[in-house]
């Protein structure tokens, strides 16, 4: 019996038995929609962290004080004065692969201006700042490098801050004061939103960091230095780089510990992207139970279809139909309820990504390998768990099948 008449055979079958072979196709659907559906927004997930990461600077490196151990206690690393002036002027002056270095110090309290008001914070930085966030001012100018000799009341903010301060109004030569001192709007950044943990990327004011350590803080040491790789390959290189000329400024020993901490966005990227595959991995492998439970479904179905048409199976045989050729036409009955199933499963499991994306506003990216292996698990689904009940129904005896009540 040829493959054409056994395709037809299989679908007037389960044509006779459209409400079961839904059901039966059901498992499948949900399995697939949902595995698809999952993988979506993992990897739309991961796809925004990693966008985040890159619009933050994906060479940007980030140093801090180390805690240190005083009496057998490990204290807080943010109580630490181990970066001083001098390191940041060693590592703008004796670098090879950093492009760019700034300083960092930074001062809570409530931002005032007229009779507005906002709780946030300033950060005392140097000119390269904007270059190693990769900032821009859209409107009015950035501090000058006489600014920050003079330890000039200026500042750069955020929109935000703008917003919320001077609503309605242009911000720039304005006056705004921070827990009392006086601080004059000299530019204001280009908006950039949220980033993907939720947090306010223009909720920002920038100052010369020696206003804020003289002014605000009246503090010598630094909280943290940023800086950046001439290109993402040479991150590792200028990690390095800045390690040794710490540990040679703070006359530390090889059998010291680092007093300093170094954190660069390919070690952060490289943690959150094995976060997200882990939860992607967990979320398909949930997902994938009901194609489990749908081929189990499938093997149940075809093994009570087996059993009905025992004596069609008989019939079959006694007129020349050969073994091959009946667990060929349950296989295909089982493959086509499980394809079906899968052809559906994607569409529902593509939609309601969409879904999730327009109405949760969460991130998707569908993948073109998890179409493909949706079918791949759908076919292969429906010939391991149709196999046994066709290799049941190839195995009858012809007299006995033809005899079955």
């Amino acid at each position: 019996m040829n493959g054409t008449n056994l395709f037809k055979i299989a679908l007037r079958a389960l044509a006779n038995n459209k409400l079961r072979a839904f059901l039966t196709m059901l498992g499948i659907i949900i399995g697939v929609a949902s595995v698809i559906t999952m993988l979506a927004i993992g990897q739309g997930s991961k796809k925004s962290i990693q966008k985040q990461i890159s619009e933050m600077g994906s060479n940007m490196i980030m140093i801090h004080p180390g805690a240190d151990m005083r009496g057998g206690v490990r204290q807080d690393p943010s109580s630490m004065q181990t970066l001083k002036l001098t390191d940041y002027e060693s590592l703008r002056n004796e670098t090879n692969f950093v492009a760019a270095v700034s300083p960092n110090v930074s001062s809570s309290g409530q931002l005032i201006a007229g009779n507005n008001n906002y709780p946030s914070s300033v950060s005392g930085v140097g000119l390269d700042y904007l270059e190693i966030r990769q900032l821009t001012v859209e409107s009015g100018e950035m501090f000058t490098a006489s600014d920050i000799q003079t330890s000039a009341k200026v500042c750069v903010i955020g929109k935000t801050i703008a917003d919320n301060l001077f609503p309605n109004e242009d911000p720039i030569g304005k006056i705004m004061r921070f827990n009392q001192v006086p601080f004059r709007v000299v530019g204001v950044l280009k908006a950039k939103g949220y980033n993907s943990m939720g947090m306010d990327q223009d909720d920002v004011v920038l100052a010369p960091y020696t206003t804020v350590m003289k002014r605000l803080l009246a503090q010598t040491y630094l909280e943290g230095i940023f800086a950046s790789a001439l290109t993402e390959d040479m991150t590792d290189n200028a990690t390095e780089e800045i390690t040794e000329i710490l540990r040679r400024n703070h006359k530390l020993k090889e059998s010291d510990d680092d007093d300093f901490t170094i954190r660069s966005q390919q070690e952060l990227s490289t943690m959150l992207n094995s976060t997200t595959d882990l939860m992607t991995t967990l979320l398909a492998c949930i997902a994938g139970i009901s194609l489990v439970v749908g081929g189990i479904g499938i093997m149940n179905i075809m093994y009570v279809s087996v059993t009905e048409r025992t004596r069609e199976i008989g019939l079959r045989m006694s007129v020349g139909a050969r073994g091959i050729d009946i667990l060929s036409q349950f296989l295909i009955e089982a493959v086509l309820i499980s394809i079906t199933g899968g052809i559906i499963g994607v569409v529902i499991g593509c939609g309601a990504s969409f879904i999730v994306k327009n109405v949760a506003h969460w991130p998707i990216y569908i993948q073109s390998w998890s179409v493909l292996l949706s079918f791949a698990v759908c076919t292969v689904t429906g010939v391991f768990f149709g196999w046994y009940p066709a290799k049941k129904a190839a195995d009858l005896d012809p007299i006995e099948a033809i005899r079955y009540e």
